[in-house]
């Protein structure tokens, strides 16, 4: 949802759009929909594979459905889903694609709902990889994240005005063809839609 709603907010600036196959539960399904979005709009979508993250780094995203918890999206209950330093990783990747492509940004759709689980969305780590890229390459790519501050519920109500799909939108952890309703991701997408007063067109098992 989080990713989709940026795309689509900042559509008129985005040359092109990444997802990376680092091998988690829900992989498959994100990309699917990703490149549907993508076409949508006619925004290029490349797919880079990051298959040595679920070989070595130890997460319940990268080890089955059946390892990923229950209930509420909070800090006890959603910590095993952390992938080590995920997107420290997947922007420096994606800074090296931006100077290599003539391009002065990347964008990430980090959220506040992220902060307290992952460290590597919180609003520091964005700052200070934004200064890491600018600093490291010859153009000064910098970050752009401007949901950092936002919660799910606002995302959801801005991608509303957007006319964002979101039935082309994957968030479960599990990665099943649909949403199990049960893991923390779905029930944080439910209450989204439910506290943003929309729709939800998720397929729930």
């Amino acid at each position: 949802m989080d990713s989709t709603t940026l795309l689509h907010y900042q559509k008129e600036r985005i040359a092109l759009a990444v997802s990376f196959d680092y091998g988690s539960n829900h992989n498959l399904r994100e990309i699917e929909c990703a490149k549907w979005q993508c076409e949508s709009i006619g925004i290029p979508h490349l797919v880079i594979p990051l298959d040595f993250m679920a070989k070595y780094f130890k997460s319940s995203l990268l080890s089955g459905a059946e390892n990923i918890p229950k209930g509420d999206y909070d800090m006890e209950n959603m910590k095993s889903t952390v992938v080590p330093f995920r997107n420290g990783i997947m922007l420096s990747i994606a800074c090296g694609l931006a100077e290599s492509r003539g391009l002065r940004h990347v964008m990430m759709a980090n959220h506040g709902g992220d902060h307290a689980i992952y460290p590597d969305c919180r609003p520091e780590f964005a700052k200070a990889m934004s200064e890491a890229m600018r600093c490291g390459t010859y153009d000064g790519i910098t970050l752009i994240d401007p949901f950092t501050f936002m919660s799910k519920v606002e995302i959801a109500q801005l991608g509303a005005k957007l006319g964002v799909d979101y039935s082309h939108t994957y968030s479960c952890y599990c990665g099943e063809e649909k949403h199990c309703g049960k893991c923390g991701t779905c029930r944080e997408r439910q209450e989204a839609f439910i506290q943003a007063h929309i729709p939800d067109p998720t397929i729930y098992s």
